[in-house]
């Protein structure tokens, strides 16, 4: 039951953005991360900065749990919209039915978001652990759970999977009435009587998939990982000149991929999704097909690693200057891997998404009788989503520091990947011991002009430290706010 709505928010809700900050939450606020993150945080961000000296003197363990970020980005969304959202949230958290209007309401803004582009991400830290010597470096260890999504869709493809059978796509619509069926020409003024009576809808002349479907990408990752690193001090002179190395691996546990695009070059979809999304293969469930669990946690499909690799400067005491390539390696899937066969397209007996879930989207391309027609593999390997990451901050002052951070994709095409370069701007101001206020900058990317802010209260010297974050504040205060998101952390202790 939990894992059920974990995933019902998760999936059904969770439209946000590329992140660059993973769970860091106290680097989420402005936006760079980079030359800021320590200890556990620095897993798939910079590992070099595991030997970085402790900011607070005499704590060399440090472990947290129940972290998170998520969020809201398209530019399609409005404060309407986002008021929608949230009302369609607090429904389904009380299990109601929305009424007609706010239905209608619904499916108009996911269309909207499905055409004009949706960036999703999701990240959640079961558990992180590390622990810094003056001799030995810095080592950590923890496990994160992230689930990514990129879609955008042409106005074709929007319609068919949102109307289904009555999509305006199709040339004439066959309904039934008791034993009597016939052809009707399909238009705008046909009755909602009528409509309520369509058994499919058809195409006078059968075009391709590939043609149907051409401009659109959708791409799907849910993971969980298990990462552990470790950095130290490489030579140098302390307080003048110092040079850090890191180095991280992970073993990635995969639930669900999903990558289709449609193009000039044609169309190409391969997927491998968990049970749990409870997708209908029908009769074209293959040899490595899993059936679905009724409990426990979600079954794996694929399994694979990454590595992490990292170095950085260290001047003064007070620049710091860091680069990393994150995440190389690959994920296998061998169980429930499909692809798709680019056929003719003549009529359609589905009914559309009968929600504003976007997501929900992946069961009507590749659910039986669905828009995609498939074909069982044995095994696909999917290249990780790597980055490529520069930072530099500067502490002129013991409570104010200052960065500047850019994340490049390796390459865009691979699931889960941040499509162009991010570059931001912030910094930190602590104007008391126990609380840091934090301000940026952020843009490229799926970003327009955002700002993050956060706040991090820190007790007994950062033995205890919890904060909230926005990767842009302004959307909760501007009409035409493109994004809205939230990182939470409430326990990390260090001692």
């Amino acid at each position: 039951m939990k894992l059920k709505l974990f995933l019902s928010f998760l999936l059904t809700y969770s439209f946000s953005f590329s992140q660059t900050q993973g769970v860091a939450f106290p680097t989420v606020g402005k936006g760079v991360a980079t030359p800021f993150v320590t200890d556990y945080h620095s897993l798939g961000i910079n590992t070099s900065a595991l030997g970085w000296r402790p900011r607070y003197a005499g704590k060399k363990f440090t472990t947290g749990t129940s972290e998170f970020a998520f969020g809201v980005s398209s530019p399609s969304l409005n404060s309407k919209k986002l008021q929608n959202l949230t009302s369609t949230l607090y429904n389904a958290a009380q299990h109601k039915n929305p009424n007609e209007i706010d239905y209608k309401r619904q499916l108009e803004s996911a269309g909207d978001y499905a055409e004009s582009g949706v960036a999703i991400n999701f990240d959640y830290n079961w558990l992180g652990f590390s622990y810094y010597g003056e001799k030995f470096g810095g080592i950590a260890f923890n496990v994160r759970e992230s689930y990514s999504w990129y879609s955008k869709m042409n106005a074709q493809t929007t319609d068919l999977l949102f109307r289904g059978k009555l999509s305006s796509v199709f040339d004439s619509l066959t309904v039934v009435y008791g034993s009597d069926t016939s052809r009707i020409a399909n238009s705008a003024s046909i009755s909602e009587d009528s409509l309520g009576h369509v058994v499919s809808g058809s195409l006078n002349v059968p075009i391709r998939i590939s043609e149907l479907t051409k401009g659109t990408q959708i791409q799907m990752v849910w993971n969980r990982s298990y990462n552990i690193g470790y950095g130290r001090k490489l030579f140098g002179k302390d307080s003048v000149f110092e040079v850090y190395g890191g180095v991280g691996a992970r073993l990635i546990t995969s639930m669900a991929m999903f990558n289709m695009t449609s193009d000039d070059d044609g169309l190409r979809m391969y997927s491998a999704i968990t049970p749990t999304f409870d997708i209908d293969y029908g009769n074209v469930s293959g040899s490595n097909s899993v059936p679905k669990k009724s409990k426990g946690m979600a079954p794996v499909m694929g399994t694979g690693y990454g590595i992490d690799l990292s170095a950085s400067v260290i001047l003064f005491n007070k620049l710091r200057i860091a680069a990393a390539v994150n995440n190389i390696g690959s994920v296998t899937y061998k169980r429930n891997v499909y692809k798709v066969k680019d056929t003719l397209f003549a009529s359609f007996n589905v009914g559309g998404v009968n929600s504003d879930n976007i997501t929900q989207t992946v069961n009507q391309l590749v659910r039986d009788n669905g828009l995609l027609t498939l074909e069982g593999e044995q095994k696909y390997t999917v290249i990780n989503a790597s980055d490529f990451r520069f930072g530099v901050s500067y502490e002129p002052i013991k409570y104010l520091r200052l960065g500047f951070d850019v994340v490049a994709p390796f390459n865009k095409e691979n699931p889960g990947s941040i499509q162009n370069p991010v570059y931001s701007f912030g910094g930190d101001i602590i104007p008391v011991k126990w609380l840091q206020l934090s301000i940026g900058y952020y843009g490229g990317g799926v970003y327009k002009h955002n700002m993050p802010l956060g706040l991090t209260f820190i007790i007994k010297d950062g033995a205890y430290e919890f904060g909230v974050a926005s990767r842009d504040a302004l959307s909760f205060f501007l009409k035409d706010g493109t994004s809205v998101s939230a990182a939470l952390g409430f326990a990390r202790v260090r001692f």
